[in-house]
Order: structure tokens, then C-alpha cells, then sequence
């Protein structure tokens, strides 16, 4: 009799225990942000992830109304953005904006990082994505991604394409392009987008690839002639532009910007601000600024956005090995 009433008496403590957790973590999450937040990213001032990073932070600023604040940590290809977030407090206050590059290229050129970014990073959500678009000196003789693959298999010598940032979600485009096609087109290396549409532009170089972002203005001007975008699907606010999976199925390309927080941040805190990201990238305004830097918002959970990360890396680890050289 005894033994069942402290088994009784038992069961209470555990349940209450229980209850009291569950409290203390809803407790929590409910109470954050108590102070400003910050949030490291590699991206320069100025550049488009980081103008896409001060959009999200504005909005969260007004929702939790606490100030967020963008810490840039450019430098390394993104490695001293990464190892600065994981030496934060593991409490919220300092997340991390992963942008692409950092996932899919850095872990094959750096043989030996300071970090695991599978161990050292908790996904919050994907924030979204800058797709890749193709585009052509305008006097050249095609109007589409199919005759652009025949006009290069016509060329006995193939022909260049231009990109900025060796190595970067550009130049890997192509890489990509060249592959899945099975055409010889060699990589030329521009400073930048402006250095690639003048190439282009002037016909030196015949194709590039390109954020949408960077090179809107050249194709609306008619310095440029745009052929496909590597996205899903056609874009809402470009329904013109052809998406290049019409004519090579499955291609698709884009930088990417995704919330992390360090490993061992409170789950509560996790899914708070996994909730409140999918609020501010629903906003009319949010989509409207974004579209204006050639971004486009997409929510997912933390296990989506893990998922995610992983098949990029399985395809863009090989590209990224091939045009890597060897030490």
C-alpha cells in the first residue's frame, strides 16, 4: 500500500515538474526579445544580401519592438562572419545570416575551418532567395535558351560567358550551365556586375550570369538581353522572362540568405523567431523591398531549412571541387 502511494506521490512530482518546464519554456519564449538582437552576417554595407538582412531587421525592430541590429563581419569568403557567430552567448541575442556561399563553397576551399557548421549552427528558417539570371550581348542572333545551347554547339571554338566573383553563385551558374548541357564554354572573370555588362554589352563577351538584382537595370535599359532566369518557376514580376528549367528540366540557381542561430539556443527562442520571420516575410512591404534587390521571400521550419542547405550542398560540392585547384 505504501509503495503505491509514493508511486502516486511520484507521478505528481514528475507531472508538476513537467508542467513546471513546459511553463518556464513558453515563459521564456513569450518574453523574448527583452533586449536588442543582433544579427552577424559576411555581407559588406551596401551589398544586396546585406540591404535584404536590414529589410528583415527593420521589420523584426517593429515587431518585437526592440531594436535588431546587422553586424557586418565580411572577409575569408564568409569564414569570419561564421567563426564570429559561434562564439556568441547562446541565448538569442546574436544570430547568424547564412548567406549560400558560405555553405556550398567554403567548406571545399577551406581544407581545415575553425568550426562545423553542421554542429555549430541551428537553422531558424530559409529568408530567401536571389535566383541567377542568363543574359546576352543584345546583337546577338537569339531570343531563347534553346537557340542560344545551338548557336554555342554550332561554334567550333564554344564561347565565353562572364560572371562576377570566381566562385561565386554566378560563375557557379555557369559551371553548372556548361555541364548540364555538355557545350564548351569557358569562364571569364569579372571585377564585378558592372565589369560583366560592359563586357557584355560591348559583345566581348557574349553571355553572362548574373543576379537579377545586378543586372535589371542593363536589361530594362537594353544593354543587356535576358534569356531565362534559373528559378522554379517564372517570376511574379517578371512573367516574360522565361525560367531556364523550360528548356533544361531541373536547372536552378540562386543565392540564398538563411536565419541560424548557435547550437544550444533555447528551442523556445528557435521556434519564436522562426513564427515571427514568417510574419515579416508575408508583409506587402517586406516583398515589395525585397523584389526591389531581386530577392524573393521564402519561409521554412528549421528542419525544412535544414534539408534545404543539404541539397545544395550535394549539388554544388562537385561543381565547386572541379573548378577549385588542387594544393
Amino acid at each position: 500500500m505504501a509503495k503505491g502511494r509514493w508511486a502516486g506521490l511520484r507521478s505528481v512530482i514528475l507531472g508538476l515538474a513537467m508542467a513546471a518546464g513546459c511553463c518556464a519554456a513558453h515563459a521564456q519564449q513569450a518574453a523574448y526579445p527583452a533586449k536588442p538582437v543582433s544579427i552577424i552576417i559576411a555581407a559588406a554595407a551596401g551589398n544586396s544580401p546585406d540591404v535584404a538582412a536590414r529589410i528583415v531587421a527593420d521589420a523584426l525592430t517593429q515587431l518585437w519592438k526592440q531594436q535588431v541590429l546587422i553586424v557586418n563581419r565580411p572577409g575569408a569568403g564568409g569564414l569570419i562572419a561564421a567563426q564570429a557567430a559561434t562564439q556568441v552567448d547562446r541565448d538569442g541575442y546574436t544570430l547568424y545570416m547564412a548567406q549560400a556561399s558560405t555553405y556550398t563553397v567554403l567548406p571545399i576551399t577551406q581544407e581545415k575551418l575553425p568550426f562545423d557548421l553542421d554542429r555549430d549552427f541551428q537553422p531558424i528558417s530559409l529568408v530567401g532567395e536571389q535566383p541567377i539570371a542568363l543574359a546576352v550581348t543584345p546583337s546577338l542572333p537569339v531570343n531563347s535558351v534553346a537557340e542560344l545551347i545551338e548557336l554555342i554547339r554550332k561554334t567550333p571554338d564554344g564561347m565565353l560567358f562572364a560572371a562576377s566573383n570566381r566562385g561565386g553563385q554566378s560563375h557557379l551558374t555557369g559551371e553548372l550551365f556548361r555541364e548540364r548541357t555538355g557545350l564548351k564554354m569557358t569562364f571569364v572573370h569579372a571585377a564585378g556586375a558592372a565589369s560583366s555588362i560592359n563586357d557584355v554589352s560591348t559583345g566581348r563577351i557574349p553571355i553572362m550570369f548574373e543576379g537579377i538584382a545586378g543586372i535589371g537595370g542593363a536589361i530594362q535599359g537594353g544593354s543587356l538581353k535576358a534569356l531565362g532566369i534559373a528559378a522554379p518557376k517564372r517570376l511574379v514580376d517578371r512573367p516574360d522572362l522565361p525560367a531556364i528549367n523550360e528548356t533544361i528540366p531541373g536547372f536552378e540557381s540562386k543565392g540564398w540568405l538563411a536565419l541560424m542561430a548557435p547550437t544550444g539556443t533555447p528551442d523556445a527562442i528557435v521556434q519564436k523567431v522562426n513564427a515571427d520571420l514568417r510574419v515579416v516575410l508575408a508583409q506587402p512591404e517586406v516583398i515589395r523591398k525585397f523584389q526591389g534587390i531581386g530577392t524573393y521571400p521564402h519561409a521554412m521550419s528549421p528542419d525544412e531549412t535544414r534539408a534545404f542547405m543539404k541539397a545544395e550542398q550535394a549539388l554544388w560540392w562537385p561543381i565547386v571541387r572541379k573548378i577549385t585547384p588542387q594544393k
